[in-house]
């Protein structure tokens, strides 16, 4: 991807585990890809819960000092990116609060699309809060008096919110995770031995060498305690909307998601684009490392060599020192370098996953063409993307999409490419397996309706941005 979308978050669970805080530092490092501005801990030793937490990477918030003040058998953890709430540390996840019935631990990853009139309401009734999240505001709703129990809190807190949410919550009883109707988000369940894992991918199961037992059902209601593991479905049945772009995106390739393995399905995307939108050429190359299995699938199908016309630069922090002499195109630059002696001459075709703004895809075609590419043909693995996300995803605003204000055919004029090929929303929807998918981003068919506030905004801010990028 052409550095436009911004990961989600991720979520890790176990309990029953004397090792919990190091097993989940481990399940949160296999799922750094979701989310990089901060990371946390919570723990129980049964009687207390331990918390650490703090912004960065996962590797710069934890060292071994660390886990010596994270006691208990039982952990919940979360990297985070903020699709809301700005990028300070009192937003950092988990959120954990105390009231008279004991300590609460949540790690969210979604959006609620309701949380401005929820918190609205919640701050008249005199609520106080702490952070700028919509996570919080679950918090606030459980916290209540209605309900025997911490799921029945639970159960009716979530009666009250719309969006799209998998949430691990840690009492000194009890872990829960829950998966909303709609399934939005991917949750899945796994066993360590006795202990019982839960993580946002299997690629986190990978690593601990834990079992991956199954995914966690769209609205299911998992409880978690001394007792074993029980679950209900408490809410109405609706149709599934998981989002399609887990697959395109976010997802690793080596994880399961929905019942399918990442790389699989973009390999799929990618023989689907290569039949869709074929074209003479020499090579075909990836914009690494998302657009890769769909680059190879391409290759494939199309009977073309796949070769590395591009390198990624692994080690780029998050942010740089550009020189006081300019340098064209530095930012992309210093995160990908074209390999002159693969290019140049050649007619490539180079795949991506999306284009967000363009701007970047630009620079990229510019730098292949510099390395001597005699014609640049450029292909994405999956439809125009014309609509931002509300359920968890941090797109821009609609104005700011490019496919939102022009047509193929002056997008393909502004990213300098001889041609562009985008593939169907059918042969992607086909490639991930003809599931339930949430499309909104590329249809506009947005499943769950969000407040007026929040459309108009958006209209606002879309006629004010017609301009060409």
């Amino acid at each position: 991807m052409a550095f436009g979308f911004n990961e989600e978050c991720g979520i890790f669970g176990i309990w029953g585990h004397p090792e919990a805080a190091n097993l989940t530092y481990l399940g949160l490092y296999a799922l750094q890809h979701r989310g990089q501005e901060g990371a946390g801990i919570v723990t129980c030793d049964g009687d207390k819960l331990h918390v650490k937490k703090q912004l960065g990477l996962v590797a710069e918030v934890f060292g071994e000092e660390d886990f010596s003040s994270l006691p208990g058998n039982r952990a919940i953890g979360h990297v985070r990116y903020s699709t809301q709430g700005e990028n300070l540390l009192k937003n950092v996840q988990p959120f954990v609060v105390e009231n008279s019935r004991g300590g609460v631990s949540l790690s969210h990853n979604g959006n609620l699309v309701n949380a401005a009139q929820l918190r609205r309401d919640l701050e008249d009734s005199g609520a106080l809060f702490q952070s700028t999240i919509d996570s919080e505001i679950i918090v606030h709703l459980f916290a209540g008096p209605r309900g025997n129990s911490f799921v029945d809190r639970v159960v009716f807190a979530l009666h009250r919110i719309r969006g799209s949410y998998s949430l691990l919550f840690l009492t000194e009883k009890e872990m829960v995770a829950v998966r909303d109707p709609h399934g939005f988000r991917p949750l899945i369940m796994g066993r360590r031995g006795d202990a019982v894992v839960i993580s946002s991918e299997t690629c986190a199961l990978d690593l601990i060498e834990a079992e991956y037992i199954r995914e966690i059902a769209p609205g299911e209601v998992v409880l978690i305690n001394d007792n074993g593991v029980t679950s209900i479905f408490p809410f109405p049945a609706v149709r599934a909307h998981k989002c399609i772009f887990e697959y395109v995106y976010f997802a690793r390739p080596d994880s399961m998601i929905f019942g399918k393995n990442v790389y699989e399905v973009r390999g799929e995307m990618g023989r689907m684009l290569a039949r869709e939108n074929p074209i003479p050429a020499d090579i075909v190359i990836a914009v690494p490392d998302s657009g890769s299995a769909a680059a190879i699938g391409y290759a494939e199908e199309a009977d073309l060599p796949y070769a590395q016309g591009l390198i990624r630069n692994h080690y780029v922090g998050r942010t740089f020192i550009e020189p006081a002499q300019n340098i064209r195109h530095f930012g992309v630059k210093v995160k990908l370098n074209p390999v002159r002696e693969v290019l140049a001459g050649k007619r490539v075709v180079v795949v991506d996953d999306s284009i967000v703004r363009g701007n970047t895809s630009r620079k990229i075609i510019k730098m292949i063409r510099n390395a001597g590419a005699r014609e640049v043909h450029m292909r994405i693995s999956s439809p125009p993307t014309a609509f931002p996300c509300f359920y968890g995803i941090d797109t821009p605003t609609r104005a700011e999409l490019i496919a939102a204000t022009h047509t193929i055919e002056e997008i393909n004029s502004h990213l300098t490419t001889d041609t562009l090929g985008y593939l169907s929303k059918e042969g992607m929807v086909k490639a991930a397996g003809e599931q339930d998918f949430c499309c909104a981003c590329f249809d506009g068919d947005y499943p769950i309706e969000f407040p007026k506030d929040l459309i108009e905004r958006q209209i606002n801010l879309f006629n004010h941005g017609r301009a060409a990028p």
